[in-house]
């Protein structure tokens, strides 16, 4: 019995993949990476449905209500201190994608500060990116657009062409991550990689854009002005519960994710994963509890990297709220004003070592000579040890050389 419940599982995937496939009449010369390696999630294409989805060029996709916003007093009725968001902030407008919300729709199409934007949460990894929706195009990627889509909306921008786009869920998965489908083309989007891997678009990259996971406490603070994304999605959702039960335990193993993990870390160990200038570095969330701070350099960049406790993990109880504490990161490019600054923990906060300022997990001097500062954000992940692993295979594991 137990042969056959696999074997059946096994034959659903696949056939579900195939109606995918189908549905969004995806080419498939060309891919970045194995077709073999691409599996069936589950849901069907928009089955957990993006926000502010566009619909499929070719109609068999429809178009998904545009997300809605509320301030952080009205978003306080129902979301805990602890509840996990992830923070963009662009042109002073600061947002906030409850995971409570995220969990149940993956993307949120966006505009902030007039630039389309689109924030995304792959459940299975914990992996939370932020995009530019404007894709950049050559001559050559524009004619292959027009050829699959006549009615794109192309605009010639300088040497080349740009070509806005919605992406929404394609119910695929690749190495346990996400595939998103953009509403031009259907070119499956690898989250992760932030790049089209299959069809029309394969190879081009999107822009990614700097997004913190924090505490919504910690984001009402920073931000009181701040927008939080509403439960009024035009959706009947379980908001606040986790179907993901227990998936994020210590010892636990990924779902839907061929051959063995990186033995480097556990599997399911959180880190803050940093690319930069053809490095790639994870710092273990394990240490970085314990350290707090670690002022570090990756392809040739100085940054450090803040902790603090207080986040909830949306993957371990029922309610997301009640998830055991993981705590949260900042990563910053630690030169200011043409200073380049070491940082350490006094036991109350974050201390530069050169003034004494105070600093807070957005980046922000609180006290102190350089008050008022900011640093520059870093792009960066806090994502699960297996998934980046199985992209980025050469990753540099902070304190495994200790």
């Amino acid at each position: 019995m137990k042969r056959m419940g696999w074997l059946g599982w096994v034959l659903l995937g696949s056939a579900l993949a195939q109606g995918a496939w189908q549905l969004l009449e995806i080419p498939r010369e060309g891919p970045l990476v194995s077709l073999r390696a691409i599996e069936a999630g589950g849901p069907p294409p928009q089955g957990i449905p993006a926000l502010g989805f566009g619909g499929s060029h070719n109609g068999a996709v429809e178009p998904s209500p545009a997300p809605r916003f509320e301030s952080v007093g009205t978003a306080r009725g129902w979301l805990d201190a602890r509840d996990p968001v992830l923070v963009l902030e662009l042109g002073g407008e600061a947002r906030a994608y409850p995971l409570q919300i995220m969990i149940w729709h993956e993307i949120v199409n966006d505009v902030v500060a007039g630039r389309p934007v689109a924030v995304t949460y792959c459940p299975l990894c914990n992996s939370g990116l932020g995009f530019d929706r404007r894709l950049r195009l050559s001559d050559a990627q524009a004619e292959r657009v027009r050829a699959r889509n006549p009615g794109a909306a192309l605009a010639r921008a300088g040497a080349g062409w740009t070509l806005e786009v919605t992406l929404g869920t394609s119910g695929l998965l690749y190495k346990s991550n996400l595939l998103m489908f953009d509403d031009a083309t259907a070119t499956l989007w690898s989250q992760i990689l932030g790049q089209g891997v299959v069809g029309t678009l394969a190879g081009v990259r999107l822009e990614p854009l700097p997004v913190q996971l924090l505490a919504f406490d910690a984001f009402a603070r920073a931000h009181p002005e701040g927008r939080v994304l509403s439960r009024a999605t035009g959706y009947e959702r379980d908001y606040g519960e986790n179907p993901y039960f227990a998936y994020d335990a210590p010892g636990g193993r990924p779902f839907l994710f061929r051959g063995e993990p990186d033995a480097r870390l556990p599997a399911m160990e959180r880190v803050v994963a940093v690319r930069l200038g053809g490095e790639t570095v994870a710092y273990p969330y394990g240490l970085l509890r314990e350290a707090r701070v670690v002022n570090d350099a990756v392809g040739g960049v100085p940054l450090v990297v803040f902790w603090v406790p207080g986040t909830a993990s949306a993957l371990d109880r029922a309610r997301v709220a009640r998830g055991r504490d993981v705590g949260a990161a900042g990563v910053f490019d630690r030169r200011l004003a043409g200073r380049e600054l070491a940082f350490a923990w006094d036991g109350e906060g974050f201390v530069d070592l050169q003034t004494k300022s105070r600093w807070d997990l957005r980046g922000r001097a609180l006290t102190g000579p350089l008050a008022g500062r900011r640093l520059a954000p870093l792009t960066h992940d806090n994502t699960l040890w297996f998934a980046w692993a199985a992209f980025f295979r050469d990753t540099r594991v902070y304190g495994a050389e200790r």
